[in-house]
Formats: structure tokens, C-alpha cells, sequence
């Protein structure tokens, strides 16, 4: 039996600035393969600096027919970056997250999304109002678990890790905000049991 994955994103999900194989879906396909669960190379629909609304028209854009296994889904950091409306975003949102489900020929239990990092307690947001992108991830984060949960997807927290490691170098990549291969790994090793239940059950 082998598997299929598609995971849909940002820059977070396609990994900037670090190699491909250190972004969380690759980490999250090797560590997965190593439980002697076939996964096939991950299928990502991601580029830094994607809004809700551009995540939605790439997918347009990309038509893909197939179904997969499994999704990934991890979006809203820009939309609270550019002050976007919270209204909007659990609209938007809501919208991406039915079209992951399909993704997963409608099976809910396939679809993991994760939980937007805080990117205040960086490097690059140094001289910015830290208090007030934190209190503006947590409403994001809040708004999509609430959605996540209420269609029955599996909902993962990762922005604690983000929190903790987010002054530290060695977790982030050279330009001081985004994760390096060593953060995206806790995200990949937190995703691995959730996908292994699934996969097995």
C-alpha cells in the first residue's frame, strides 16, 4: 500500500530559505517512510507570502484532479501581516479548508492543519509591536481551530514551538523569521502519530 500527500500553505509550508528536504511536509514524508509507511514525494501548493485568497486562486490555477491520502493545510500568517480582516479570513478560510477535504475524497480524519506561528517574538520583528501579533495570531489561531474542528479535522498547535524557539538561531533560517529544518522537524515529529493513527486505522 502506498500513500499520497498534498499539503497547502505559505512560505511555512514550502520552507523558505531552507533546503526542500528540511521543510515539514519532506521531514514529515521521510519520518513517515521510516515507520514503514510508503508515502509518495509530497504534493505542495505553497509560496511565502500567500494570502488566503491567493492559496485559493493557485489551487484554481493548478487543477489538480487527483485525490490524496492525506493533506497538510497551513495558512493566515499574511493575512494578519497585512492587517487583513478576521471576518475574512474564517470566510476564506472555511473555503480552503472544503477544498483540502477534497482533496482527501472527503474524508475529514485525512486532513491536518496546523497552527499559524508567531512570528512577533523573531529577529525581524524587532522595533514592532510584539504584544499585538500575538494577541492577533491567537484570534487567527482561535477562529481556525474553532473551523478546523467543527468539520471534524484534526487540528495541530505548533505555534508554542514557535514561541519558545523563535529567539533562538538554530531554529531559524538566515533571514530571522522564518523556521530553519530544526523547527520544522518538532512539526514534522509532532504530525507523525496523528498521520500514522489515520493511515492505519
Amino acid at each position: 500500500m502506498s500513500y499520497s500527500y498534498i499539503a497547502l500553505g505559505d512560505s511555512y509550508t514550502i520552507g523558505e530559505q531552507v533546503l526542500t528536504a528540511e521543510n515539514f511536509p519532506h521531514q514529515l514524508v521521510t519520518m513517515l517512510n521510516a515507520q514503514g509507511l510508503k508515502v509518495a514525494e509530497p504534493v505542495i501548493i505553497a509560496t511565502t507570502g500567500w494570502t488566503t485568497d491567493e492559496l485559493a486562486t493557485a489551487i484554481k490555477e493548478r487543477n489538480i484532479q487527483d485525490t490524496f491520502s492525506f493533506v497538510t493545510l497551513l495558512i493566515g500568517v499574511n493575512n494578519q501581516y497585512r492587517g487583513r480582516d478576521l471576518d475574512n479570513y474564517r470566510q476564506e478560510y472555511t473555503q480552503l479548508l472544503d477544498t483540502a477535504i477534497s482533496y482527501a475524497n472527503g474524508h475529514v480524519n485525512n486532513v491536518f492543519v496546523l497552527s499559524i506561528p508567531d512570528w512577533g517574538v523573531t529577529p525581524f520583528a524587532e522595533g514592532r509591536d510584539r504584544a499585538q501579533i500575538a494577541k492577533d495570531i491567537d484570534a487567527y489561531n482561535a477562529a481556525c481551530k474553532d473551523i478546523t474542528l467543527a468539520h471534524k479535522c484534526h487540528y495541530l498547535d505548533i505555534t508554542d514551538s514557535t514561541r519558545k524557539n523563535g529567539t533562538t538561531p538554530a531554529y531559524l533560517a538566515e533571514d530571522g523569521l522564518h523556521p530553519s529544518g530544526k523547527e520544522y522537524k518538532i512539526w514534522a515529529e509532532r504530525l507523525v502519530p496523528m498521520v500514522v493513527k489515520v493511515l492505519k486505522g
